[in-house]
């Protein structure tokens, strides 16, 4: 950790329950405000010790409906004691005082409240004060989604210092609660002195990005749209949203800004023929004493009913079965709609978007590779895959195999894998495969992506058939993972700072 303090966070009821919904009798109708769910499920994860506190005399359903609240969530329960009108903090408030950080939220400002905190060092903020009352010393906070930001600039300032760096990410939610629910994404600062905050396109993200040290970003979340007739090379072509849109504006008006990664160094991932450029490279690698590592062979395509393609496919080294893939490779809705041919006739009424790669299939024995680079350490774990061909074609009825990536990939099952000879790790060259990686590394100038290996049945050739930035690495254990992580973003904070100094 980064300091031994300890920081104690309690919300206040009055921060947490929609006004409207505790104006109704029924228990039913007690609601949270909106955003707060967002926010509690973040602080979930944030490696602070956070407490609820309701008020002594509170109606029943209001307080019982907090408890479950805080329950669920992990969270503390208390009680704020009521004497002569007044509302005081619990002996157990005043004690974590004495040894802790502690922070007080409230939307309800009671001034004797209030005053009785500070006298006990507590900081007391007012998020949207509905009372519209200043109190000297509370800090107010006018929305909800600006609360996580303030208290990493406050934990930041007054125990941490300048050795801790905030980060402010920006990814889809399902992916943030992917890392956040793994511990990746403490607002308590990790080992690597760093809190993680999410940034919001609701506020003004120039006063959000002059708070936080580095930007972490999966840029390919944001995607509206791009155009397939478009060679891909930012910004021709692709369309972001509002919100990104105004991070790249920032940063290219900002060159000091630190961002992981460079925006440019991460668009040829999007572009799997820019994708097969790079892994061709992989040749530069190869030696007589070690397994053969190379791409896949390929072919572009922008019409599957030219006349001369046989000759084409020839020519590329491909013989069927082919899998078909759009060239766009993230960030549009049929990105992973692919298809596997089995010969030159099925192209008629294939359905898989134009300009396309055509990619060998490689037999593999059902298993797959999949690998991290995190920073300096690669990782890899092994997943079931598809089949061997003859398994695929005997089941696709003699037409061509059309199947999502992401969500109805045929995965060979126990009877197919038992009949090829199922691969385990021992036929992987993991060496060869991790020199692979630190040449992919300083080729494509990024600090976390992976890629996926498939070693050739009857050959034993390594064959790297995907690349893609910012993987979620669920196979790595979270005891290796989230250290690495950690590390492999303050080491590139360090060396951006540094570049930008030189």
């Amino acid at each position: 950790m980064a300091t031994g303090r300890s920081v104690r966070l309690v919300l206040d009821a009055s921060l947490l329950l929609n006004p409207s919904s505790t104006r109704e009798a029924a228990a039913a109708a007690v609601a949270l405000r909106p955003g707060v769910e967002e926010l509690l499920r973040r602080l979930r994860y944030s490696n602070l010790s956070v407490a609820i506190c309701c008020a002594e005399g509170m109606p029943s359903n209001e307080s019982g409906f907090l408890q479950k609240v805080a329950s669920s969530h992990l969270f503390d329960s208390i009680l704020l004691l009521a004497k002569s009108g007044n509302l005081s903090p619990t002996e157990l408030m005043l004690e974590w005082s004495r040894t802790s950080f502690c922070l007080y939220v409230t939307s309800r400002v009671d001034k004797g409240l209030i005053s009785e905190l500070q006298n006990q060092n507590w900081r007391v903020l007012s998020v949207g004060n509905e009372c519209s009352i200043d109190v000297p010393g509370v800090l107010n906070v006018q929305r909800l989604q600006e609360l996580i930001l303030t208290l990493a600039t406050l934990i930041k300032r007054e125990i941490c210092g300048s050795s801790v760096l905030v980060i402010g990410y920006i990814m889809k939610k399902s992916r943030e609660e992917d890392f956040a629910k793994r511990g990746a994404f403490p607002i308590y600062p990790s080992k690597d002195n760093l809190i993680f905050v999410p940034l919001s396109f609701e506020l003004p993200l120039s006063l959000q990005l002059q708070e936080v040290d580095m930007v972490l970003h999966k840029i390919t979340d944001e995607i509206v749209k791009i155009d397939p007739n478009c060679s891909i090379d930012f910004p021709r072509g692709i369309s972001f949203s509002a919100g990104m849109s105004e991070i790249i504006r920032f940063v290219e008006e900002h060159p000091d800004f630190c961002v992981m990664d460079s925006f440019k160094n991460i668009y040829p991932l999007l572009d799997r023929l820019q994708i097969q450029k790079i892994l061709v490279r992989l040749q530069e690698l190869s030696t007589e004493r070690k397994p053969k590592l190379r791409a896949p062979y390929s072919l572009k395509v922008d019409n599957f009913h030219d006349g001369e393609l046989d000759k084409h496919l020839a020519e590329a080294n491909l013989s069927f079965p082919l899998i078909v893939k759009p060239q766009v490779a993230c960030g549009v809705a049929d990105a992973h709609n692919m298809a596997l041919v089995f010969q030159i006739e099925e192209f008629s009424n294939l359905s898989v978007p134009l300009p396309a790669v055509l990619q060998e299939y490689v037999d593999h024995g059902s298993k797959i590779f999949k690998f991290y680079v995190i920073g300096d350490k690669v990782f890899y774990a092994v997943r079931d895959s598809m089949p061997n061909a003859r398994f695929l074609k005997s089941s696709s009825g003699g037409e061509s195999l059309t199947f999502n990536s992401l969500k109805t990939l045929p995965v060979a099952t126990k009877e197919q894998q038992l009949q090829t000879g199922v691969q385990d790790s021992k036929l992987l060259d993991a060496n060869l495969v991790e020199e692979a990686a630190k040449f992919l590394k300083g080729l494509l100038g990024l600090t976390i992506f992976g890629f996926d290996v498939v070693v050739q049945e009857g050959t034993g050739d390594h064959v790297i058939v995907d690349l893609n930035y910012l993987p979620s690495f669920k196979e790595v254990p979270d005891s290796e993972a989230v250290p690495a992580f950690w590390d492999a973003v303050r080491q590139a904070y360090e060396s951006r700072r540094g570049n930008a100094q030189c």
